[in-house]
């Protein structure tokens, strides 16, 4: 998985509530089980006049010359609610998208995120409508810094967030759930040989307690 530590780019102002997983990715942009060829249904209801031909929609955001590609997004409430389709993080990873500021995140999505090298970033809303209103007023730039847990806006405002110490770690590190296990083998490793001394009778083997019951007198 991509490392997230520090990002300093353009942030893109996106300030609807709500935005559900359907309108990150229509159902039927989903042609794929795989990860990639997703970035060009990315809110394509929106980011289209004409979806099918994909003619673009010069008032959406990322069609507009400032905001094309930009890594960070700046969002309202509720972010990612809907379905928990996968899909919507994986067309965000492939667009460029790697930290979502928003004051809520769909639970299940904020959880896609973590395991796909997405940051997301709770502000609050006060803050987050700052923020976009910087980047419309032409102070789109931030620092997203998940090492020091702070957004830092273009005046140098600082803005701190918490993120749970495990996807914290999954982040700065890069790994998924099961490289996060593994950062605990030794751990694990120990307790397995300390529970087989402790309890030797549930390790016996189906051949070995016939052997013993063989061999009694």
């Amino acid at each position: 998985m991509d490392r997230f530590t520090t990002l300093t780019a353009v942030a893109a102002p996106l300030l609807r509530p709500n935005i559900d997983t359907d309108a990150i990715i229509p159902s039927r942009e989903m042609k794929a089980v795989a990860k990639t060829g997703l970035s060009g249904g990315l809110f394509a209801n929106w980011r289209y006049t004409e979806v099918d031909a994909r003619v673009e929609n010069p008032d959406f955001v990322l069609n507009q010359a400032a905001f094309r590609k930009a890594p960070i997004l700046l969002s309202g409430p509720n972010f990612g609610c809907g379905s928990s389709r996968e899909h919507a993080v994986w067309a965000l990873h492939e667009y460029g998208v790697r930290a979502i500021i928003a004051p809520s995140f769909g639970a299940i999505f904020q959880g896609n995120c973590i395991r796909n090298g997405i940051l997301p970033v709770v502000l609050p809303e006060t803050v987050v409508a700052a923020l976009a209103a910087g980047a419309e007023a032409g102070s789109a730039r931030l620092t997203v810094d998940l090492v020091e847990q702070a957004v830092v806006a273009a005046d140098g405002t600082r803005h701190a967030f918490s993120v749970d110490p495990a996807d914290r770690l999954m982040l700065l590190e890069g790994l998924d759930a099961v490289g996060l296990t593994l950062k605990r083998l030794d751990t694990i490793r120990r307790f397995e040989t300390d529970h087989k001394s402790a309890r030797p009778w549930l390790f016996i083997r189906p051949a070995d307690a016939q052997t013993t019951s063989g061999s009694a007198p």
